[in-house]
């Protein structure tokens, strides 16, 4: 495991020496069931983080406190590491993971809607992508919509992302393989 992502490391390091602008990946790891309810967001925050109990814990807490609060915006979300009992990291490591998703969003004190309040609150961000994904879907399936011709070139852009990049992969010994 860490050769593999000691070498994900040097891999984004020798491409951003070699002068390409790329971001380093982000993995947030999501199994989708399409056959598990989610009933409420217990299963919701399972479904997000499996297998991490700790995170499942402080996500179902960070949500609560955020969708409870008397006020839109919760100032800071270190209330949640005392009042719960959890540590500093596993709250930043889920609070980093809910905000990239889109669930909770970080609202700056220069935004005029809030009326120069600064903190944390619950988002749409993440509804709107899914409802955006589910349409999408919905379209992938009308053959009216696109071209067989357009779709092969899609297939072809992606065999060549895919060939270029494992001639770029460094192997588990860090040599160019």
């Amino acid at each position: 495991m860490a050769s593999t992502l000691m070498s994900r490391v040097e891999a984004y390091i020798l491409r951003k020496k070699a002068g390409c602008k790329c971001n380093m990946p982000q993995y947030t790891k999501i199994h989708f069931n399409h056959r598990k309810n989610i009933s409420d967001y217990s299963d919701l925050v399972e479904f997000l983080f499996p297998g991490n109990r700790n995170q499942q814990y402080v996500a179902a807490c960070v949500l609560f406190e955020l969708k409870w609060t008397d006020d839109l915006i919760v100032p800071s979300l270190s209330f949640i590491q005392d009042e719960y009992v959890i540590s500093k990291r596993i709250l930043e490591r889920t609070r980093a993971k809910l905000s990239g998703l889109g669930l909770i969003e970080h609202v700056n004190s220069f935004n005029n809607r809030y009326s120069g309040q600064s903190g944390w609150k619950l988002s749409s961000r993440f509804e709107a992508a899914l409802k955006k994904l589910a349409d999408k879907c919905a379209t992938l399936r009308d053959k009216s919509t696109s071209s067989k011709e357009k779709d092969e070139m899609f297939i072809s852009f992606t065999d060549a992302r895919r060939s270029a990049l494992s001639k770029i992969n460094i192997n588990s010994k860090g040599d160019w393989g």
